[in-house]
């Protein structure tokens, strides 16, 4: 399922970059997002950001691939922009917390995460081997990643 303006309006927005840091120059002690110590994560990272989405107020919160790191793993997995995670190495994501999922798929770098999605076409299974972060490469102007690649 495609993300639509209208998922992301309606949802919870919330940005996490998985891959990181959301600013390149940023020290890794700091937290943007609220999502916890991010030195207790492991350094392993696949490139991407999630969204948590609904279709109306009240359904259950969705999570949506929001940004692809062009040229990380998860990229040329095939994993894109606006694809709904569904699974982490075969664990349902539905009714776990946003942290939770982002340690289910962070690691240690070299590691293969399997990440389950769906997109217009249906359900996949991606099998993405972490990066450490450090070593994603960054976009154009320090980015990570943009939502048309």
């Amino acid at each position: 399922m495609r993300n639509t303006g209208f998922h992301i309006a309606t949802g919870l927005i919330t940005g996490l970059l998985v891959a990181g840091l959301a600013i390149a120059d940023q020290p890794a002690r700091q937290t943007p997002y609220g999502h916890g110590d991010e030195t207790k994560l492991p350094n392993g990272v696949i490139g991407i950001s999630l969204h948590v989405g609904a279709e109306r107020i009240g359904d259950p919160a969705i999570l949506y691939v929001g940004m692809v790191q062009p040229e990380g793993p998860a990229y040329k997995a095939g994993l894109r922009h606006g694809d709904e995670l569904v699974s982490v190495d075969g664990t349902p994501v539905q009714g776990k917390s946003y942290e939770e999922v982002v340690s289910m798929i962070r690691g240690e770098a070299g590691t293969v995460v399997k990440v389950g999605a769906k997109d217009e076409k249906g359900l996949h299974e991606l099998s993405i081997e972490r990066v450490a972060g450090d070593k994603l490469p960054r976009g154009q102007s320090g980015t990570h990643g943009n939502q048309t690649p």
